[in-house]
């Protein structure tokens, strides 16, 4: 009896040796889930940003990172007035859509929806405040290496749009 005991505590410690070892934790235990073509549709996005404003004045940083398995970008937004933000953006098959959250440090909270189309990510969202709603609008474009992000704000339903923030991305040499 003592020597079946001993056996099953031996392999029982091989086994778990085994799992623990760092070579099996590497091992995904489930298939990628992100590898589709809509999920690479924002990775133009993706870099280390000095933005500056149309008329060439240093707006701020922005460095784009491909997270959880590529399945999610984050941002990390630095402001040339000392403003921060941050935003998840994720392909959501199941809408079919792409999905932004964004905050910042002034308590902002914009959610955003939208798509790829005719070669630029528009995402829209509604952002409620004391005073009503404002439809809030965000179109990135390539362009060449840099990228084109233009945000507008409607107070009217989408009728007529005035800009927030028009900035040009440029990847940091």
């Amino acid at each position: 009896m003592r020597s079946t005991s001993i056996r099953t505590a031996l392999v029982l410690s091989a086994a778990l040796a085994q799992w623990s070892s760092p070579v099996a934790a590497q091992q995904p235990t489930h298939p990628p889930k992100c590898t589709a073509a809509e999920y690479r549709q924002f990775d133009f996005w993706i870099g280390d940003w000095d933005v500056t404003l149309p008329n060439g004045k240093f707006a701020g940083t922005n460095r784009i990172d491909s997270i959880l398995s590529g399945c999610v970008l984050r941002e990390n937004w630095s402001g040339a007035r000392g403003m921060h933000g941050t935003s998840y953006n994720i392909y959501d098959a199941a809408g079919h859509r792409w999905h932004q959250t964004w905050v910042d440090d002034f308590g902002t909270l914009l959610e955003l929806n939208g798509a790829f189309e005719d070669g630029k990510m528009v995402l829209t969202g509604e952002q409620k405040s004391d005073s009503g709603s404002t439809l809030q609008r965000i179109t990135w474009t390539p362009k060449g290496q840099d990228v084109r992000q233009l945000w507008e704000s409607s107070t009217d339903g989408g009728k007529t749009w005035s800009v927030v923030f028009d900035g040009n991305y440029r990847k940091k040499a």
